[in-house]
């Protein structure tokens, strides 16, 4: 480790996750993280600080998935050990959540994953002057 890494200031993931969670900058807290859907901001319009070097990549698709998954799944277990439910039941309402609800989270996703990348420094986050 050089000399310059070891005088850098210790970044809150909890912080910059939630904020990115938000979809805020994870520096400031105050500028937006996407200026899309899903598309991050080269620089927060706040505070200055550069967010393209995200690498982002497949993982909140990932995250989304499971985390609807086990959604769908719970509410699938219970209607059945709760109901006497038609197959037709399961089509009609889970396909509709199983399409909405990774869309829905996917952005507060995706700005966790680059809050995480920013505050532990990955992919050329914290090599640049701004701290």
């Amino acid at each position: 480790m050089t000399e310059n890494a070891t005088t850098l200031e210790n970044r809150s993931v909890a912080q910059a996750m939630w904020r990115g969670t938000l979809c805020r900058c994870p520096h400031c807290g105050k500028g937006k993280m996407f200026r899309a859907y899903l598309k991050v901001v080269d620089q927060c319009d706040v505070c200055g600080e550069e967010l393209k070097h995200h690498r982002a990549d497949d993982f909140p698709p990932y995250i989304a998935i499971t985390i609807v998954g086990h959604i769908i799944i719970f509410l699938m277990l219970h209607m059945d050990m709760t109901y006497h439910v038609q197959p037709i039941t399961y089509v009609i309402t889970m396909i509709p959540l199983a399409i909405v609800l990774p869309l829905a989270i996917l952005p507060s996703t995706k700005g966790a994953i680059v809050g995480l990348q920013w505050a532990t420094r990955m992919y050329g986050f914290g090599t640049g002057q701004r701290d």
